[in-house]
């Protein structure tokens, strides 16, 4: 895979390919580049729908000029563990993002959450997200006043009595089980209709199909979601250790 920042050439492709309603992967295949890459560029220029490769091109040139002009005070960022490249794992949180900003996540929370799902821990202190996302605490207040009560994060203490934010596990569970009881009520008022417009109108029977997909749909979020929250959970599989010195 070619490296180095995407051409005006390459995000008028990107256009191209989108307006051809190709899959991200196609297109970064055709330009040989990570499809990471493809999307992270498509949702932080305004999406599959709105993207314009000009505009695009110009915002990238825009944000390259910030970064060059912050390094310095990016430049006791502390090393990755684990032997991680840093320039890899900078730009999958930005991927990670950008994508969390698409779902309808304000920026700064969307900043935050990525901080948390990313690290080893889980968890991170006020003065630890401050320092990885280079804000102000009044900023980090703010974002975690929000995912709090959102109920995305959680607050506990450590043994050293700080505060740590906590990006549960447990929170997509959530949201799936929330999602599906949001379209059970759609459902239900789809399904009021029908005796307000008259059975067996076209606008009658167009509400009813509406609830009985809504039900369907609701039904299998809900089932799915608890058939699979142990997986939330799962620990890695520890490969059996070889003897030494065996057959």
């Amino acid at each position: 895979m070619p490296g180095g920042r995407l051409t005006q050439q390459e995000r008028q492709q990107i256009a191209l390919g989108l307006a051809d309603g190709l899959a991200y992967a196609e297109i970064a295949r055709r330009l040989e580049r990570p499809t990471s890459t493809i999307t992270r560029e498509v949702m932080r220029n305004g999406g599959p729908t709105a993207y314009r490769a000009d505009l695009a091109h110009r915002a990238t040139e825009r944000r390259a000029h910030r970064r060059r002009q912050a390094a310095p005070r990016g430049s006791d960022a502390p090393p990755q563990p684990h032997g991680r490249d840093a320039e890899a794992v900078r730009e999958y949180e930005e991927t990670f993002t950008t994508v969390l900003i698409a779902t309808g996540t304000p920026k700064m929370m969307a900043r935050v959450l990525t901080c948390l799902y990313t690290s080893d821990a889980g968890s991170l202190t006020a003065a630890e997200l401050v320092q990885r996302l280079q804000v102000s605490p009044a900023s980090i207040s703010k974002a975690i006043a929000f995912l709090e009560g959102q109920g995305l994060v959680r607050r506990e203490r450590d043994e050293r009595r700080r505060e740590r934010y906590v990006a549960d596990n447990d929170v997509w569970y959530q949201s799936m089980v929330a999602s599906a009881q949001g379209t059970a009520q759609l459902a239900e008022t789809a399904r009021q209709g029908v005796g307000v417009l008259g059975p067996d109108t076209p606008a009658a029977v167009r509400l009813e199909n509406i609830a009985r997909f809504l039900d369907f749909v609701g039904e299998s979020i809900t089932r799915a979601a608890e058939q699979a929250r142990e997986i939330l959970h799962a620990q890695p599989e520890t490969q059996p250790e070889t003897p030494s010195g065996g057959n």
